[in-house]
């Protein structure tokens, strides 16, 4: 059984026969015949009573026309959902933990505001862990620091951070020819962030003596402002951090001292919900780009 013979099935039932509704669904009578039989032979019951050319349902055929309408029905319903280009249904989202917490509460409850039919469901993690999610279709799209594989995933830059070194406000300034602090505060493995603070060790021909990995940024910046050691985070994470005063910046050489975080998504998945989101954060941006953004994908 299967919509078509619904479909047919429900015609005859309106048009009391075999002939009109053969009418009415541009078909041969041959073949309304068939698939009507064949219908009652995949059931097991006849749906009908014969009286001549006029066909009378029979018990078990008033049982299947209320759930022919409401399959019917539900197969329409599900036909215009995918055809809609409205944003609905759940949204499953991932993004890097210092992106979640602070560049996207606001454009979030936009977004929740505009499309009220979206259910937003956000995920933390690494761009490594937020990159296999996406593969694996355990989440619809994430933000991430560039760069994101572009053989595998469309994306869009819609933001750029500025990327500081953070240290407690005793620390003297780091410039070269000093040693660096040597203790390096940062997220697990497979974070931009850290990876950038490694290289940025390696260049100076310096090691970290240890390496302090936490899961939160507010806890790191809780370590750093008690003279643990430094770590390398966006900018933009102090403004909501109610200690920044007690912190001290320093800045990284020019080149890698940017960052562009990147909404990105399986390659040929765009749906009405990412577009939509990536409309919200790109006139969320606080400030235009001060260098050249990675290509957009087409």
């Amino acid at each position: 059984m299967n919509l078509s013979d619904l479909i047919i099935f429900r015609a005859v039932v309106e048009e009391g026969g075999i002939t009109r509704a053969a009418e009415r669904l541009h078909r041969v009578q041959s073949n309304v015949t068939t698939r009507v039989r064949q219908l009652e032979e995949d059931l097991g019951v006849a749906l009908f009573i014969r009286q001549g050319k006029r066909l009378h349902l029979a018990p078990a055929g008033r049982v299947l026309l209320n759930y022919a309408e409401r399959l019917l029905a539900l197969a329409e319903e599900a036909r215009d959902a995918v055809q809609d280009s409205r944003p609905r249904g759940t949204f499953r989202l991932g993004a890097m933990e210092s992106t979640s917490a602070v560049r996207l509460p606001a454009p979030l409850s936009a977004y929740m505001k505009r499309y009220p039919e979206v259910d937003i469901e956000l995920r933390t993690g690494n761009p490594e862990q937020l990159a296999r999610a996406v593969l694996a279709g355990e989440l619809d799209a994430a933000l991430a620091a560039e760069p994101i594989a572009r053989e595998q995933f469309d994306q869009i830059p819609v933001f750029e951070e500025d990327l500081v070194l953070i240290a407690g406000a005793d620390q003297p300034p780091i410039v070269p020819g000093k040693p660096a602090p040597r203790r390096m505060i940062a997220f697990e493995s497979g974070c931009p962030h850290r990876k950038r603070l490694e290289d940025w060790y390696a260049e100076r021909g310096e090691t970290p003596a240890q390496t302090l990995q936490l899961a939160s940024y507010y806890a790191m910046l809780g370590c750093v402002l008690v003279g643990m050691g430094v770590t390398l985070l966006p900018k933009s994470v102090l403004a909501t951090y109610p200690e920044r005063k007690r912190l001290s910046l320093h800045p990284l050489p020019p080149g890698q001292d940017k960052a562009w975080t990147m909404l990105f998504w399986r390659k040929g998945a765009d749906s009405p919900m990412i577009t939509a989101l990536a409309e919200i954060l790109k006139t969320a941006a606080s400030r235009k780009p001060k260098s050249t953004p990675p290509p957009t994908a087409p």
